[in-house]
């Protein structure tokens, strides 16, 4: 999907209460259980500390930026040592462990994954729309998703706090591990032949929606089970993403109801 002059969108500074400032801090936070959204290293550090830190937080899932000064700055906290981590207001699950539990339940698994999609707003607006509609976790990659921050939980409504929400290292592996489950995977891609009335969203799945102006990368439409559109009355370029994601997902709880 594609989008064209996307509006700047201006992120507010997290909550001081919410940052942890110093390398071996953030690594004592990790190894005691800390759940952290992300973690800002200054670019021109290089040092035994950072290469434990980076060890470290590979271990737990946690993604690393490598970022300028002036962004170490901007957090405006004293005695950083050049790095900074956030703590996540949100509850990360394994995905093998939430798919078992769905199981369980008797409740046939609806999964949504992101990929590319970095716009917060969007982000937010896509777990509200996933949250009303039955889905039963998202699934993000590490690196490459907008962060998971207050931002995107307001634009949510408190829907990211909700739902549970998955972070894997490699989404071609998650796939991997929902077909391992007898989970299919139906990509959203507005060049597929099938349309999307046309996908039987009543067995197991899950549903990739990729950015609007990248797409879903090939690796992972290629390992997909399917594709398919939204078809449109109107030639236009594509949809707004949170927009398609809202109607192919109520298309999904209007099939199991």
């Amino acid at each position: 999907m594609r989008q064209h002059n996307k509006p700047f969108v201006q992120q507010h500074r997290p909550k001081k209460n919410l940052l942890i400032a110093g390398i071996k801090a953030i690594i004592d936070a990790l190894n005691s259980g800390q759940q952290l959204e992300r973690i800002y290293l200054q670019s021109t550090i290089h040092s035994p500390e950072a290469e434990e830190l980076k060890l470290v937080a590979e271990k737990y899932g946690v993604p690393i930026n490598k970022v300028p000064f002036e962004k170490i700055r901007n957090f405006n906290v004293e005695n950083h040592q050049g790095c900074i981590a956030v703590k996540s207001k949100i509850h990360y699950q394994d995905l093998q462990d939430v798919i078992s539990l769905i199981v369980e339940n008797g409740e046939t698994p609806l999964l949504l994954m992101l990929d590319g999609i970095t716009d917060i707003r969007n982000i937010g607006a896509i777990a509200r729309s996933a949250y009303c509609c039955g889905v039963h976790a998202i699934v993000i990659p590490e690196k490459g998703v907008g962060a998971l921050n207050e931002d995107a939980i307001t634009t949510s409504a408190g829907a990211l706090e909700n739902i549970s929400v998955c972070r894997v290292k490699s989404l071609i592996n998650a796939i991997d591990e929902m077909h391992l489950n007898g989970i299919k995977v139906f990509a959203s891609e507005m060049k597929a032949d099938t349309n999307i009335f046309d996908i039987d969203f009543k067995e197991p799945c899950a549903i990739i929606m990729g950015s609007e102006d990248k797409g879903i990368q090939p690796v992972l439409y290629k390992a997909c089970d399917n594709g398919f559109k939204i078809p449109m009355k109107k030639d236009f370029e594509s949809l707004n993403v949170s927009v398609a994601a809202g109607m192919i997902l109520y298309e999904a709880m209007k099939q199991r109801m």
